[in-house]
């Protein structure tokens, strides 16, 4: 965003049509000429598509500007050898195939920022060494027949799937595994059991990935054929797994459980706001004309991890919004943006909170994919601290300061900038922080006393408790203090202002804290005041209100910290 301008509402162009996989011929031009071993010694079971998946990852070197050097020589896991290498694919290697020695060099080589690729029977492999089976993610368990599965991609930013479909059918051998690797992998890809027989894992996990120490790893599941190795797909998703376990692709390869998703294909829950909107195909949503939001109208958030994957197809310039207010989403000066935009000033590009705080620029453009490839912001909220993380590396730590926007807004949303601005999005997910505060309409109270609502045009909901004198008080049946740490509320007053008594079980109940509500200069201009709450209670919350006389202040909207 460079300037926020209020707008009259636009509608989301909403043309989904047909998933197509589109197969990328060569890896970003910025890739440095590194080294790949591939290594398919084997000790076991000896797939007959060793030497096609060997050629194959030839052919991608020669097309991608990496060499490889192919063996079946564990002498070669020395550390001198290994340091020659960004990568390492074991490609269908089974059984025990390193000496301890030999183990501890490989080891020392991945923690120390090398890069592990594991395809098919690799997870059939070193079962008597521990960190082999965490450096692969699971262990094989066994496989039904050969046959057609429809595979489910989770993860469409990734070097190895973003070329692909939501969902792929192809045939292979499929594996079970011993263990389910979501929890200490993101899954790139998992099975629909349902569309074959033999699977026995429930959740299915098939391609993932993970940081391990400095150093990275990705393994498949696929590529038990010989066929595989000639698939433009498979050959795609190799080669992303390839240069994000070099170091060339930028990945968030952390575990990811508990989000729900917002947008996967459906804008339902979705305002469009100003001028312009988004497109919506193939379950991406990229920005036309503008400046105007589009922003998530169904429910506002209060403390969170909102994850969305993006990309710019050159210089372009957009941004993801946090504490969007429903009563005025494009006013630039309520909530916060994250700006993507990496050719602007320091506080207005990529990875800064918009004109207020520039990023960590060194960190931005280590971990930044360039134009035309997908990069992952995490935006984590709690409270008033915001922080960024790109690729799953944080950029930015911010904390708002100013009383007159806040980060409890709630509602988030993306930006169309302008025509020529071309900013794709897909994927957008959050996941609430449990225990970590409950916020209200402070006008949803079940009782009260004296207490009316008030119409406010910039408050949340355009409505605030309001007419608020001396020994008034509202109830909230719905909010208990159980575990209540700190108390915040957003307020406004013209009047003489007072205190706010935090109760429990009733308006006479057990006091946790008192804070000040202040005069603000008129009744449309609102601030946020809190205070820590001290004694345990487990009744309901009560707000009474104390001070002068007249209209004190109106209440918009109270959140009870855990």
């Amino acid at each position: 965003m460079r300037n926020l301008i209020r707008g009259g509402l636009a509608t989301v162009v909403a043309a989904l049509v047909g998933a197509t996989t589109f197969i990328p011929t060569a890896a970003q031009a910025a890739d440095p000429a590194y080294q790949v071993l591939v290594f398919s010694k084997t000790a076991g079971f000896r797939h007959s598509s060793i030497p096609v998946g060997v050629q194959a990852v030839r052919d991608l070197g020669a097309a991608n500007n990496f060499t490889v050097t192919a063996t079946e020589d564990a002498a070669a896991f020395t550390t001198a050898n290994l340091a020659r290498y960004r990568a390492v694919v074991f490609l269908s290697t089974t059984g025990d195939v390193l000496d301890s020695s030999q183990q501890a060099a490989f080891e020392s080589y991945v923690n120390g920022g090398g890069g592990y690729v594991g395809v098919h029977a690799a997870a059939d492999t070193e079962y008597g060494w521990p960190y082999y089976g965490d450096l692969v993610g699971a262990w094989f368990k066994g496989h039904p027949a050969i046959q057609q599965a429809t595979v489910k991609t989770e993860d469409r930013a990734h070097a190895a799937t973003a070329h692909l479909s939501p969902t792929w059918s192809r045939s292979d051998e499929w594996y079970n595994y011993r263990t389910n690797p979501r929890n200490t992998a993101r899954v790139l890809q998992s099975l629909d059991e349902s569309s074959y027989s033999g699977g026995d894992m429930g959740d299915h996990p098939i391609t993932w990935c993970h940081p391990v120490s400095s150093g990275r790893s990705f393994y498949t599941g696929l590529g038990h054929t010989d066929s595989s190795y000639a698939e433009p797909a498979f050959r795609s998703l190799l080669l992303g797994g390839i240069r994000y376990a070099a170091g060339t692709a930028k990945a968030d390869c952390r575990p990811e459980t508990g989000y729900t998703t917002l947008f996967n294909g459906s804008t339902t829950g979705w305002t469009q706001t100003g001028p312009g909107g988004f497109t919506n195909t193939d379950a991406t949503l990229t920005s036309t004309g503008g400046m105007g939001v589009l922003w998530y109208s169904a429910k506002k958030y209060f403390s969170y991890s909102l994850k969305l994957d993006w990309r710019v197809a050159g210089d372009d310039n957009s941004g993801v919004f946090v504490g969007l207010p429903a009563s005025d989403p494009l006013n630039g000066s309520k909530g916060y943006e994250v700006q993507i935009d990496a050719t602007d000033t320091p506080d207005r590009t990529t990875g800064a909170v918009y004109a207020v705080k520039a990023p960590d620029t060194a960190a931005r453009d280590a971990a930044l994919n360039p134009p035309g490839a997908w990069n992952t912001y995490e935006l984590l909220v709690q409270g008033e601290r915001l922080q960024v993380f790109l690729n799953g590396v944080r950029i930015n730590d911010f904390t708002n300061t100013d009383p007159s926007r806040s980060l409890r807004e709630g509602h988030i949303g993306i930006q169309n900038h302008s025509a020529g601005d071309d900013v794709a999005f897909r994927n957008i997910r959050i996941k609430e922080l449990g225990g970590g505060s409950t916020t209200a309409e402070a006008e949803s109270y079940t009782s009260t006393s004296g207490v009316q609502i008030a119409d406010h045009t910039s408050a949340s909901g355009g409505k605030t408790a309001g007419y608020i004198e001396n020994g008034d008080w509202t109830g909230y049946s719905t909010i208990t203090t159980t575990g209540a740490t700190a108390f915040s509320a957003r307020i406004s007053s013209a009047g003489s202002g007072g205190t706010i008594q935090i109760r429990s079980g009733s308006a006479t109940g057990t006091l946790l804290g008192t804070v000040t509500a202040p005069n603000t200069g008129s009744w449309e201009t609102f601030q946020n005041v809190s205070t820590p709450l001290t004694g345990s209670a487990t009744g309901p919350l009560f707000l009474v209100f104390t001070g002068g006389s007249g209209y004190l202040f109106d209440v918009d909207t109270l959140t009870l910290t855990r």
